[in-house]
């Protein structure tokens, strides 16, 4: 199997990934406030832009994960790429809210790095070490969080714009440097069929949620996914608005937490997930992210936070784990359609729960207990726990549904 360079770029496009992210996060409201001239509509665009973005990977993503599966995984990833590289560059130069609309729409519209990532690491990696890989995915993942924000900053005050340039030509750089070295894992069979049927995304969600197997692991990930977004987008008020931590303080937080969690994810995750198999280190890690949670909602000083953080950075390892799961109960000639139908259901969920979670904090901090919102987080991981330790253990594709 082609394990390099391969996988080495994998890792190097989930870092620049997430790292142009971080780049962007400290300078986006200085700059969508110096092409609106207006603070508050510069938040209001913020929200359009994220939101268009989320819609239309929700939209397509199933249909790229397909494409992959049909004409191989290595155009589908350039694309994404060119079209993200683009996007930035249209941040760095435009002057016109329509025109980043535009543009940004094309970014989610082609955003299928997860997608692809994925399904090519279940190309490449046999069953016993795709955990591993995942978990290396996810230190490349967290490592460009902990970067991005540093570098943006740096960038930023030198001109509002530089991060957005930055950010672009690492894009094109990394899609360059895919085109030159990056073997295709899976060249695509010409035969898996394409239809108007599979490329709505309901659809294609619907059929995998309609595998005995895979249905139940992928509401077991929702369930996980919606817990996470909870706390990752109300742990910094809950932090300065509800204990009063500094915006430094939390920053320093974070980025320690982040780091941790990444190294854990690197250097832990293959040898605990050889020792309990997929599915019980799933449920573990499901169990610990769900104590973790119960804690930040109880913490009431920085100790209790702190050790809130360390006990769910020890579970870091059940994602990697969960993800090598599904792919093992999935075909090789679906993994992409499969991989595509899940970012979906992922994006659906980033755009609807920020936006919940963040009317329900306003009310519960009305009453003083904002924590209570990580205790809603906890329930829903320890039900993603649970469907996950009553789901049949396989490394056996299932048998896929009929997808006319």
């Amino acid at each position: 199997m082609h394990r390099a360079p391969a996988l080495n770029f994998l890792l190097v496009t989930v870092f620049i990934d997430m790292l142009g992210l971080g780049l962007i996060v400290p300078i986006l409201p200085a700059l969508l406030t110096s092409v609106t001239d207006d603070p508050a509509t510069a938040v209001l665009w913020s929200g359009i832009l994220g939101s268009t973005y989320g819609v239309l990977q929700f939209a397509l993503s199933p249909l790229l994960g397909r494409l992959s599966d049909r004409y191989g995984r290595r155009p589908v990833l350039l694309v994404s790429l060119i079209c993200l590289g683009v996007d930035w560059l249209a941040h760095a130069s435009s002057g016109g809210m329509w025109v980043l609309l535009a543009f940004h729409a094309l970014a989610g519209a082609c955003a299928g790095t997860d997608t692809v990532v994925n399904a090519y690491v279940a190309d490449v990696v046999e069953p016993e070490g795709r955990a591993r890989a995942y978990g290396r995915i996810g230190a490349a993942f967290g490592l460009g969080f902990v970067a991005g924000p540093v570098l943006g900053g740096l960038l930023g005050a030198v001109d509002v714009r530089l991060p957005f340039l930055v950010t672009a030509v690492l894009c094109f750089a990394n899609a360059a440097y895919g085109w030159l070295v990056l073997p295709e894992s899976r060249p695509g069979d010409r035969v898996t069929p394409l239809s108007l049927r599979m490329a709505n995304p309901v659809t294609a969600i619907t059929v995998v949620l309609r595998r005995p197997v895979l249905g139940r692991l992928t509401w077991a990930k929702l369930c996980a996914d919606v817990g996470r977004m909870i706390h990752q987008s109300m742990w910094a008020f809950f932090l300065t608005v509800h204990l009063l931590w500094s915006t430094a303080h939390v920053g320093v937080v974070m980025a320690a937490g982040a780091l941790s969690g990444a190294m854990l994810q690197a250097w832990v995750t293959g040898p605990i997930v050889r020792l309990l198999g997929d599915k019980r280190a799933t449920v573990a890690g499901g169990v610990i992210g769900a104590v973790s949670y119960l804690g930040m909602a109880a913490a009431s000083s920085p100790w209790m936070v702190y050790t809130a953080m360390a006990v769910g950075t020890l579970g870091v390892f059940g994602g990697a784990a969960a993800q090598s799961w599904i792919t093992s109960a999935t075909g090789p000639d679906e993994q992409g359609t499969v991989q595509g139908a899940l970012t979906g259901v992922g994006a659906m969920a980033e755009a609807v729960v920020p936006v919940t979670a963040g009317v329900a904090f306003g009310g519960l901090l009305s009453y003083g207990e904002p924590g209570l919102l990580f205790a809603v987080a906890a329930v829903l991981t320890a039900s993603s726990a649970l469907l996950h330790a009553t789901t049949p253990a396989t490394r056996l594709p299932e048998p896929r549904l009929q997808q006319r």
